[in-house]
């Protein structure tokens, strides 16, 4: 709760005394709000403009890669039926593909079973995949067709067979049904040497199943397919030797219908990473115009003005990317010298604009000029990049300018509590000193009131009439 003041004197202390703190503090106090505003304010821009040169960095570091310009696309015409994709080594070519039918797994089912089927006895069976190693399955006297199903799923699971019940409610009863991983001829699943009482649970792949014996769902079989007339077959629908250095994916048989493999140079990639190239370099000048310009705020009002606007760190770093970006190449070809060749230009505000019938076809007729002229250590990413990176790297430019400005925001808070402290301290002073005046003054009321009932009370004085 505040003293109660200036009941000695009469005069409102406390007021003064705050009028007299305020304009103590006032002009400190306003220089430190626009130190801390323009501060505040670069940093700020410094950050944005070092965020969209570094975006432009990473997209240079993206671009400036060979194998970029190395990779291989291989293309379907139809992907429902089959889809393709090409290693970097792979030759330039187009393929009539015909898929006349799918690679297949092994599918079999014992027959049918009582669905209150149990093992007589103890016993054991042999399961196996083609001519594969076969795998014993012990079974105990009273297991059920679940328990047999378990014990098999546990033997074959490193063979790539699993199985499992079907049940026909009707007739009441049961199958167990072997179904296999693996595709190509020769892969069908085996069940035999069955112990006594377990002889019910063999099965013959070459038989198809029927109504109550057991037999093959689906057999296994090899992949039938043609490349350019030529009839082939594989036991996987993913075949990687036909066509050197490209995997073909067989998805659907359709046979009599070709469609059409074509394996070429991945130009839609190259052309992704240069326009990706040319996006962030329009950002980091936009964002450069926006950060150095000023604008009218309208009849009236005060210009908004950028907050780098004069700085020396953007024109240093935009003029030399402008330079480099007007260097012609070497070592691309005649063809190709500067930027305009590949029908990028610049627009009047300086960010970049790609006229893609000009690059479709510089790219389609000089590929590999167009990878040199943007990769390699004399290429334009690299140049690019030199440009750039003193101003982004872990202690560049921008980083030692936006720490300077952190600690000049730091400095500015430290100032504000000793300018709080010394208020405080004239605050005080000043209450001191008016109070000692407040209590004066009521001192000196107090003697002159009783001076007065002295003189008062003295013979011969005439009272003055009220």
């Amino acid at each position: 709760m505040a003293a109660i003041t200036g009941i000695g004197s009469g005069v409102d202390i406390n007021s003064i005394v705050s009028a007299l703190v305020s304009a103590e503090r006032a002009p400190k106090d306003a220089q430190l709000a626009r130190l801390e505003k323009a501060s505040t304010t670069k940093f700020t821009a410094l950050g944005q403009l070092k965020g969209a040169a570094s975006a432009l960095q990473a997209a240079l570091k993206e671009l400036n890669k060979p194998e970029l310009f190395d990779k291989r696309t291989a293309t379907s015409s139809d992907s429902k039926l089959a889809t393709a994709s090409a290693s970097t080594t792979a030759l330039s070519g187009s393929y009539q593909l015909e898929v006349r039918s799918l690679a297949t797994s092994s599918k079999v089912a014992t027959q049918s079973l009582a669905s209150t089927f149990n093992a007589a006895s103890d016993g054991t069976f042999d399961v196996r995949v083609g001519s594969g190693t076969a795998v014993e399955v012990a079974v105990t006297a009273g297991d059920d067709l679940v328990a047999i199903r378990d014990k098999l799923n546990a033997a074959l699971k490193d063979q790539g067979v699993t199985a499992n019940v079907v049940n026909d409610p009707a007739a009441e009863t049961s199958r167990l049904v072997l179904t296999g991983k693996e595709t190509g001829a020769g892969k069908d699943i085996v069940i035999e040497k069955a112990s006594a009482g377990l002889t019910d649970l063999q099965i013959d792949p070459t038989v198809a199943v029927s109504d109550s014996s057991a037999g093959y769902l689906t057999q296994a079989a090899d992949a039938e397919f043609a490349i350019d007339g030529l009839t082939l077959f594989s036991g996987k629908n993913s075949i990687s030797d036909a066509i050197p250095d490209v995997t073909l994916n067989l998805l659907k048989a359709e046979p009599g219908t070709n469609l059409t493999i074509t394996v070429g140079q991945d130009t839609g990639g190259v052309k992704s990473s240069i326009k990706k190239f040319i996006d962030t370099y329009n950002t980091l000048i936009t964002t450069s115009n926006q950060l150095t310009g000023v604008t009218s705020a309208g009849e009236g009002k005060p210009p908004v003005v950028g907050g780098l606007v004069g700085d020396a760190s953007v024109r240093t770093l935009l003029g030399g990317l402008r330079a480099e970006l007007g260097n012609p190449a070497t070592g691309s070809g005649d063809s190709l010298r500067v930027l305009a060749d590949l029908g990028i230009t610049t627009q009047k505000d300086g960010t970049l604009k790609i006229d893609d019938t000009v690059f479709d076809k510089a790219l389609k007729e000089n590929y590999d000029a167009v990878g040199a002229f943007f990769t390699g250590d004399s290429g334009l990413m690299a140049r690019l990049d030199k440009r750039i990176n003193g101003f982004v790297q872990t202690g560049g430019i921008l980083e030692q300018r936006m720490n300077s400005l952190q600690a000049t925001i730091k400095d500015i808070d430290k100032q504000k509590e000793s300018q709080n402290l010394r208020i405080a301290k004239v605050q005080e002073r000043l209450l001191k000193q008016f109070n000692a005046m407040d209590s004066l003054v009521s001192q000196l009321n107090s003697t002159s009131d009783r001076l007065t009932q002295s003189l008062g009370s003295l013979p011969g004085f005439v009272k003055k009439e009220s």
